[in-house]
């Protein structure tokens, strides 16, 4: 089973999928690998590449606080949103640091802080209704995860104030592209969760398991698979513990890697 993280290592900068890559994957399923996607997006931003790729297989979304399977509704469905009294007390916890917006997002609703043309331009693929206004009063359902938006020097201080304050009832991450964001889920929720329940179904077990990923939230996927393998442009996190490392996604990394692993002799 070959698990794909989206951005910064299936997508290219651009956000497409590169033809090489493309064609290794199509080699790769014909061949009889199990292809599927693991992303920190929601569903609605990650259908197209589903799409794109003809996929037959479970997703995992929001970083493994939704899992489903597209083509098969009796697979499951799996929703795990956070407490809406924890996402309203870090709404409160907020207010002692500076920030420029939290998004929570319910499903395929996205819900604002502040009013930010470019940020609900960016949160429109997919059409989700938009709602804008202080989260503690317009945020009536648990969210399925939440955003805070804030400087770099700032996102080391907040960590630690979650960590401190929530630490049981919610994990974090943090991503610096294309700005500087802490990602908020559910205790114990990781893309290694939706990729275990997906290798029980398939009954693969994790040393027949290859995981690409380049940031924070993919460490654990990377540690469950028997083959975590960094991108060329990941953080020197994700390098420290995956087994081996490819090129970029600017250079086709998952494509050059599977052809060679697999021997596909695609490209």
């Amino acid at each position: 089973m070959i698990a794909l993280d989206l951005d910064g290592t299936l997508l290219k900068d651009d956000k497409t999928i590169s033809c090489k890559t493309k064609k290794v994957i199509q080699k790769a399923r014909q061949e009889g690998h199990i292809v599927m996607i693991a992303t920190g997006r929601p569903y609605r931003s990650s259908e197209m590449y589903y799409r794109e790729l003809a996929l037959d297989t479970p997703i995992v979304n929001f970083n493994g606080a939704f899992i489903h399977h597209p083509k098969d509704r009796s697979w499951g469905m799996y929703h795990s949103p956070l407490d809406i009294e924890v996402a309203k007390d870090i709404v409160e916890a907020c207010n002692s640091f500076e920030f420029h917006n939290i998004i929570a997002e319910v499903m395929d609703e996205v819900y604002f802080h502040y009013h930010d043309e470019k940020l609900i331009e960016i949160f429109s693929l997919g059409t989700p209704a938009i709602t804008t206004g202080d989260l503690r009063k317009f945020l009536h359902s648990a969210p399925t995860s939440m955003l805070i938006h804030t400087e770099e020097k700032l996102v080391k201080k907040i960590r630690e104030h979650l960590s401190q304050v929530h630490a049981e009832v919610i994990d974090h991450r943090r991503w610096a592209d294309p700005w500087h964001v802490i990602e908020i889920v559910k205790y114990g929720l990781n893309k290694a969760v939706g990729l275990k329940k997906a290798a029980e179904y398939f009954q693969i077990p994790p040393d027949r398991i290859i995981a690409f990923g380049d940031e924070d939230n993919d460490l654990e996927m990377l540690e469950y698979a028997g083959k975590g393998i960094a991108m060329g442009n990941a953080i020197d996190a994700v390098k420290a513990i995956s087994n081996e490392e490819t090129l970029t996604n600017e250079e086709d990394g998952i494509g050059v890697y599977l052809n060679e692993y697999l021997n596909l002799k695609a490209i």
